[in-house]
């Protein structure tokens, strides 16, 4: 009787059998995860669509206020001699002549020269100022009796001064000079310079040279003004003038206006935003190649969401403002409107050009009345309802993608959790198996052995 042979395992049956089946029985959970990643994919294209719709609404916000565009520049005619900033909240346009007459400045003084800073004594003893808050008195110590000392005690002291040392090259023998100023301009920040006491210095020292603080004095439209200050606030409302040196008798035009270039820009930027939106949509309703060769609509690709998304901004542009107190009331009117492709247009020299000859009706169309009418506010009110986190369109989406995953998830662990007690009960059926084919082939090869000895 021949020998019985077995390859492999003592059952003869595949050493990988367990995983074949449980490959097997794993097909139903990779369909899964291959339906769950086309839902993760469409939550992260709803994701960024609502980025998209949301950057709508972001180069509007700022762009008009209650006084009309909150982009306006200040034009000095010579910006050497007067220039300024401008609050884009209480900003009012218009155009001024002013003549600086006279810069405000502080109150100085500097004292006789020393061959230097810093070795010198000048001796010990006190400097008394007299200031608009009274007297002030500084101490110099015998540790402190040089230039840079002396500075140093006045700066240390805060009574209202400042000290520096300057090095004054017309006198070649003594250049360093101490020079104390106020800290404000204006006629009311006036100080006295100074009372001085030293004992037993090298040299003496004393106040040479002493300037007044004064105010600025300016002509606006020939009406004289003293200001206390070269930064001045009060003349232009909403308007920081900075006076930059004297000029009698010299009249510079200021003018206020809008900033045309800033404007169109975030119109430009509105569009852009608005267009990024429209592509989105499009691109998901074109035919696109999957990882299969196969060509497909994108995965939102006629999607109701983005019906209602296209339809509801389409409605914005074509649509008139009505009650807007300008005689512009559609887009196409400021060179914005459809193009053949169904995205946005957008001709910055009809705007330029409607923004210039009329700014405050393009700014009236675009403001209403900041909350019911206007192209603005009807922008904002879109975007809100698209992307209200309670009831808008996208929030909605996105919350049935997030319970449709969610859910898949779960069936997915469920699953995995079952298949893993299903391959623990496979390996023991299998173990028991092999161990009884083992004794099995084991009697069979004693049983063989017997036969080949009787033969014998």
């Amino acid at each position: 009787m021949a020998a019985i042979r077995m390859t492999g395992m003592a059952s003869g049956l595949p050493p990988n059998i367990v995983e074949q089946i449980m490959d097997a029985e794993r097909i139903p959970i990779k369909q899964m995860e291959v339906k769950k990643a086309a839902e993760d994919d469409k939550y992260k294209l709803v994701t960024d669509l609502e980025t998209k719709v949301t950057d709508i609404s972001k180069s509007l916000g700022e762009l008009v206020g209650t006084r009309g565009f909150t982009n306006n520049k200040l034009m000095s005619g010579d910006p050497n001699i007067i220039n300024g900033t401008v609050d884009p909240e209480n900003v009012t346009t218009g155009s001024w002549q002013i003549e600086v007459q006279q810069l405000a400045q502080k109150p100085g003084s500097v004292s006789n020269g020393f061959p230097d800073r810093d070795r010198t004594e000048i001796g010990v003893g006190y400097i008394k100022f007299e200031t608009p808050e009274g007297t002030k008195e500084v101490y110099v110590s015998g540790e402190n009796s040089t230039l840079d000392g002396v500075a140093a005690s006045i700066n240390r002291a805060n009574v209202g001064l400042r000290a520096t040392v300057l090095n004054d090259r017309k006198d070649k023998e003594n250049p360093f000079k101490l020079l104390v100023t106020g800290l404000a301009t204006g006629d009311d920040k006036q100080v006295s310079f100074p009372t001085v006491y030293m004992l037993d210095g090298d040299q003496d020292f004393y106040f040479d040279v002493t300037k007044p603080a004064q105010n600025a004095k300016i002509k606006v439209d020939g009406f004289e003004l003293e200001v206390p200050d070269n930064t001045v606030k009060d003349v232009i409302p909403g308007v920081a003038l900075e006076l930059k040196q004297a000029a009698p008798g010299r009249e510079i035009a200021v003018t206020v206006k809008e900033d045309y270039d800033v404007i169109s820009g975030k119109i430009k930027t509105f569009v852009d935003a608005y267009n990024g939106v429209l592509s989105f949509i499009q691109n998901q309703h074109k035919l696109q190649k999957g990882k299969n060769g196969r060509e497909s609509l994108g995965p939102m690709g006629g999607d109701g969401l983005l019906r209602t998304i296209e339809a509801n901004l389409r409605r914005l542009i074509m649509s008139p403002q009505h009650g807007v107190n300008s005689e512009i009331t559609r887009m196409n009117e400021l060179g914005i409107e459809f193009n053949r492709n169904g995205t946005l247009n957008f001709s910055q020299d009809k705007f330029n050009s409607k923004l210039s000859k009329n700014p405050q009706d393009v700014a009236n169309f675009l403001r209403g009345d900041g909350f019911s009418v206007g192209f603005v506010p009807a922008v904002k009110r879109e975007v809100t309802n698209l992307t209200n986190n309670t009831f808008g369109p996208l929030a909605l989406r996105k919350r049935g993608l997030t319970e449709k995953i969610n859910s898949m998830n779960q069936r997915i662990e469920k699953k995995e959790s079952q298949l893993e007690k299903k391959e623990d009960s496979l390996r023991k059926k299998f173990s028991d198996l092999e161990s009884k084919m083992s004794k099995l082939n084991a009697q069979g090869a004693s049983v063989a052995g017997l036969a080949a000895g009787q033969k014998a």
